[in-house]
């Protein structure tokens, strides 16, 4: 952290009168802060600043600051106490508190009953409870209420309130769709006027990561060969490869996949996880008859083609790595969790959506290639994930903190990119309960853009 911040514990105050608005803090924090003889000063919380008085007082505990009602409802905070981290800016006379997060997500409207964040629903509560422990306000908003209603939990509740300001907002969207649409397009811009960071912004696709790491020579080496789908295509690289995988730009979860395989006669077996799709693995195909299949599926949509890679299989079925980089609060990217992902019987992809299964990457990897090459492959892939997060988020606009990378060890024990998610699934480490190493980086993410000016500046 380039600058230090103190942890402070906020309690409300009922003031005595209308225009009792002292702002009350404990003579130790008063000195430790740096706020010398100061006795009016702004505080800052969110995006929004307040100017007050401070009174320096004998408290207990030594970090604690008394916060008229008035003032919390001003920065509408519901009534109750809090930890936030603080410093203070003498050439701004403003003490700030924060950081203030907000995640904007969709999920079905509500009127009496508690909302459902659908597939992030346990992930909010664990970022909720990972920020108030070491200091911080979370809370939960669709973009349409942008500043008129968000989600605070309270007493095990999801409760609905006019929400602060934030200082980030970390981007949950479910759909490409949705942000493309007219509405969040809006509210991006928006968030650009009040200079409000917005971090990971949007969906990527698998044609523009390729062509990211396809730019970095050092990295070539690790990428199967990708082409946009085309008839000519399809031609081309089945000639060359084994086996080809063809993807939509735009997927996820392992849908709307086709795995082909070369047979001797020159003709291909195809596996499926599309289900208006003939998937026939006993039938041989020409290729040809593969395309008019396709063409259905296509809908002047854009799928690639990529070469097949014979990976490690674990217990005869497919096996890849998710690994998940974030950046820390010096903004350098890091692994905060790697698993292995064992793919379903008779499935071809190993995505847990579609029925795969976690294991632990170490032990996975000793009953594939022994002890020792087992170290050195997982310390490789590691490498490897920190170059390909930091390549793809020095070509983005706008900031990145979180990726997903999907990579797959071949027989040699090579690594092979396979894939990058802005949006990774939250369903990967076993928390137990705890606050896991990849919620803990993304709050000190957030941290470090909430405190540090710079970020926006250099985004703007």
């Amino acid at each position: 952290m380039p600058f230090p911040l103190t942890q402070v514990t906020i309690k409300a105050r009922t003031p005595k009168n209308k225009k009792d608005s002292i702002v009350k803090i404990s003579t130790h924090l008063f000195t430790s802060l740096g706020l010398n003889k100061k006795l009016q000063l702004n505080i800052k919380l969110g995006k929004k600043s307040i100017q007050t008085a401070i009174q320096p007082v004998d408290l207990d505990p030594k970090n604690l600051i008394l916060i008229p009602e008035n003032i919390l409802k001003n920065f509408c905070l519901p009534t109750q106490s809090y930890k936030f981290q603080a410093i203070y800016r003498d050439e701004l006379l403003t003490l700030e508190l924060g950081p203030v997060i907000g995640l904007v997500t969709d999920f079905p409207s509500t009127k009496q009953e508690e909302p459902h964040f659908r597939t992030i629903h346990a992930f909010c509560e664990e970022l909720h409870h990972g920020i108030t422990e070491i200091g911080g306000f979370f809370y939960v908003f669709s973009y349409e209420e942008f500043l008129n209603q968000g989600y605070y939990l309270i007493n095990g509740k999801w409760r609905s309130f006019e929400h602060p300001i934030p200082d980030v907002i970390y981007n949950r969207i479910h759909s490409r769709k949705l942000e493309q649409s007219v509405p969040f397009k809006q509210f991006r811009k928006r968030l650009e006027t009040m200079m409000i960071p917005l971090f990971n912004e949007r969906f990527l696709s698998k044609w523009e990561v390729y062509n990211q790491i396809f730019q970095e020579k050092h990295l070539l080496h690790f990428l199967p060969k990708t082409k946009i789908y085309t008839k000519e295509h399809l031609y081309e690289l089945t000639d060359e490869c084994e086996t080809v995988f063809i993807k939509p730009v735009h997927g996820s979860q392992g849908r709307n996949i086709i795995k082909l395989k070369k047979e001797d006669n020159n003709r291909c077996t195809l596996q499926t996880s599309i289900a208006t799709l003939n998937d026939n693995s006993s039938h041989q195909y020409s290729l040809d008859e593969i395309h008019n299949l396709i063409k259905p599926i296509l809908h002047n949509r854009f799928y690639i083609i990529q070469q097949g890679i014979e990976l490690l299989a674990y217990d005869s079925c497919s096996m890849d790595f998710r690994v998940l980089c974030h950046k820390n609060l010096n903004n350098h990217w890091q692994v905060t969790s790697i698993v292995a992902r064992i793919a379903a019987k008779d499935e071809f992809v190993s995505n847990i959506a579609r029925g795969g299964k976690m294991l632990r990457p170490l032990e996975v990897l000793r009953t594939c290639l022994g002890p020792k090459n087992a170290l050195e492959v997982l310390t490789h892939m590691k490498e490897l994930a920190v170059e390909t997060a930091s390549t793809i988020s020095n070509s983005q606009t706008g900031i990145t903190g979180e990726l997903g990378i999907d990579i797959g060890i071949d027989q040699n024990g090579k690594p092979w990119i396979i894939e990058v998610n802005s949006k990774p699934s939250k369903n990967f480490e076993d928390g137990l309960g705890k606050i896991r190493p990849s919620a803990k980086a993304l709050i000190q993410f957030c941290t470090l853009l909430a405190f540090d000016t710079t970020f926006i500046k250099e985004d703007s």
